[in-house]
């Protein structure tokens, strides 16, 4: 099953047994469905439980948060994240805050999908991720799946969490197929998952750059370096207790995000370790972000700005003090498919 049929099928199923669950966003009845995560939605529910929305993110999750004290569980979707900057008054000062100001009698059982990522030149406005940002607000949960397994079974886990949720989905997972379970699961927010396990070095990623990272992996096996690689899965809560098991176990790291490096999560995952014990590593820990620069439109510049598996792989070689064999690594880009604005 492809990424964006699992996050259909998540929102079908649970829809089918929970009345108070409904879905809106802009172009969300579209016959695309958002990259096919909402197709027949409308057709099977109504439009009533699911709708088009104005393009105001400010009010569309005012609404959602007055629907939540009414019962409702909304879920939002957002076309592109940078357009949810334009609601963070509602989300960081009312949905995050909401249970502390009233002690808890009262909570906001929110949903918001976002879709972030590279691809045919989004540029400086259409490319950002943000979730260092909504990671950083006490309240806010921020997850950020990698495969269609955990994408459905997290996406049910959000929609019946009681706090509001930032769901992340980049762009280039949409087309990603792999097994998923029939029925209603759920995969838990907050647990990190060890996609492969290894002895010489950990590898931590988050949403895409799981995949690039699993591609640098292979490279590594080749040269005899045994990586293990941890999806972070979540962002807020965040699973240190894997990360750290991981480090105590290879003495190195590299941390692979998908943003800028300054006050970022690579950042706060190295300093929590630090701060728990610096002495088990046998090298110094190793950051691969972003540029500290806005991301470029151009093709050319677009593909020098985003971390390639090449890149991690180099870094891990780097941080075991092993020799650099470029010719070890082939596959450092996948050609993208043009497939319009969205």
């Amino acid at each position: 099953m492809k990424y964006s049929e699992a996050l259909r099928e998540a929102q079908a199923q649970i829809m089918r047994y929970d009345e108070s669950v409904f879905v809106c966003g802009l172009g969300v009845p579209d016959p695309k469905g958002v990259f096919g995560s909402t197709v027949g939605l409308e057709e099977e529910f109504g439009p009533k439980r699911v709708f088009d929305t104005p393009a105001c993110e400010n009010a569309t999750v005012g609404m959602m948060i007055g629907a939540s004290f009414q019962g409702m569980r909304p879920i939002m979707v957002n076309q592109r994240l940078d357009f949810t900057l334009l609601a963070l008054d509602q989300i960081i000062n009312h949905a995050a805050k909401w249970k502390w100001m009233f002690g808890g009698v009262q909570r906001v059982p929110i949903v918001i999908r976002v879709i972030v990522g590279r691809g045919w030149g989004q540029g400086a406005q259409h490319s950002q991720t943000m979730h260092a940002l909504f990671a950083h607000i006490p309240g806010l949960k921020v997850v950020a799946p990698v495969s269609p397994k955990d994408v459905k079974g997290l996406l049910i886990s959000s929609i019946e969490d009681d706090d509001p949720v930032i769901f992340i989905e980049h762009r280039r997972l949409y087309d990603e197929e792999g097994d998923v379970p029939q029925g209603i699961y759920r995969v838990p927010i907050g647990k990190a998952n060890v996609v492969q396990e290894g002895v010489d070095i950990t590898l931590v990623a988050l949403s895409h750059m799981v995949v690039e990272t699993e591609k640098a992996g292979i490279a590594l096996k080749e040269k005899g370096i045994s990586a293990e690689i941890i999806d972070m899965r979540s962002l807020r809560p965040l699973d240190m207790d894997t990360i750290l098991n991981s480090v105590k176990k290879t003495g190195r790291l590299v941390v692979i995000d998908d943003d800028w490096k300054l006050c970022g999560i690579a950042g706060e995952i190295i300093a929590a370790l630090v701060e728990n014990d610096h002495k088990m590593f046998k090298a110094p820990p190793i950051r691969l972000t972003w540029p500290d620069m806005p991301t470029p439109t151009s093709v050319v510049l677009e593909s020098a700005h985003y971390t390639t598996a090449k890149d991690i792989y180099e870094a891990s070689c780097i941080c075991l003090d092993r020799r650099v064999d470029p010719a070890l690594f082939i596959d450092e880009e996948r050609e993208q498919p043009f497939s319009g604005p969205f």
